[in-house]
């Protein structure tokens, strides 16, 4: 029997992968997050199922959820918000289950900030304004930054940031961030992403702290800061060359 961890992707039910949708739709056991994964998700299990709530155990408890299903030869779906390979936890649940020698295959999900970029219908990556996208949160009551991982060293590279987990910390944050893009940056915070109750909120730094306030987004968001969310404001941006003239040239020359 097999443990699977799938990715649910970031709301919308339609978002979860085909294959995570298959193996959810044949799994005997299946632990989710009800706090965080859609309802409609649950639907693609087995009649006969055996659905978990995890949202308020502790990682011992999970583990042995897992553990029981596995010795009853169950195949096991462990389903994360997202992508399992952000803020997911998989690790510590990883580690745990191997040390009782259950491995387990992951499956991965559409992230957040994917979701969130598209409901800002905004590619990341620029030609001629930005390349890079660092993604990463602020420091928690529940965890830490580890040393070197400081936003005020991550925001010096100047780079798009994608903000996860930090809306609680705007004012924070704001006043780390405006020294080096500068408090005119645009920014653009997507909170609930692909779900029906979506938000969006598209203001300059500086603003941020009041506009999130007013739209009451405290959680479940991606924050966006960099130039890149507003590409057209720079003359000298330039277009792929991808799929530019020159490049089809050369191609047909070089056969």
């Amino acid at each position: 029997m097999t443990v699977y961890v799938i990715g649910a992707g970031p709301g919308a039910p339609d978002l979860i992968t085909l294959r995570g949708a298959e193996i959810l739709g044949r799994a005997q056991t299946c632990l989710y997050a009800g706090s965080l994964v859609p309802a409609e998700l649950l639907e693609r299990c087995p009649a006969d199922a055996v659905l978990i709530d995890t949202a308020r155990m502790p990682l011992a408890e999970i583990v042995a959820h897992i553990v029981q299903a596995d010795a009853a030869g169950h195949d096991v779906v462990r389903l994360h918000s997202g992508d399992p390979s952000l803020y997911s936890a998989m690790t510590e649940q990883r580690r745990e289950l191997a040390a009782r020698g259950i491995p387990i295959e992951v499956v991965p999900g559409v992230p957040a900030f994917a979701a969130a970029a598209a409901a800002l219908d905004c590619e990341l990556t620029a030609p001629g304004v930005g390349q890079s996208l660092l993604i990463t949160r602020v420091s928690t009551l529940s965890t830490d930054m580890p040393p070197g991982e400081e936003l005020e060293r991550l925001a010096s590279t100047g780079v798009t940031l994608a903000l996860h987990l930090a809306a609680h910390r705007a004012a924070a944050l704001t006043d780390i961030l405006i020294p080096y893009y500068g408090a005119d940056c645009p920014t653009a915070t997507v909170a609930f992403a692909s779900r029906p109750d979506q938000q969006i909120v598209r203001c300059r730094l500086a603003d941020l702290p009041a506009n999130l306030a007013d739209a009451a987004i405290r959680r479940t968001a991606v924050i966006f800061v960099g130039r890149v969310l507003d590409p057209a404001a720079h003359p000298a941006v330039s277009d792929s060359y991808l799929y530019s003239e020159a490049r089809m040239t050369k191609l047909r020359r070089d056969g």
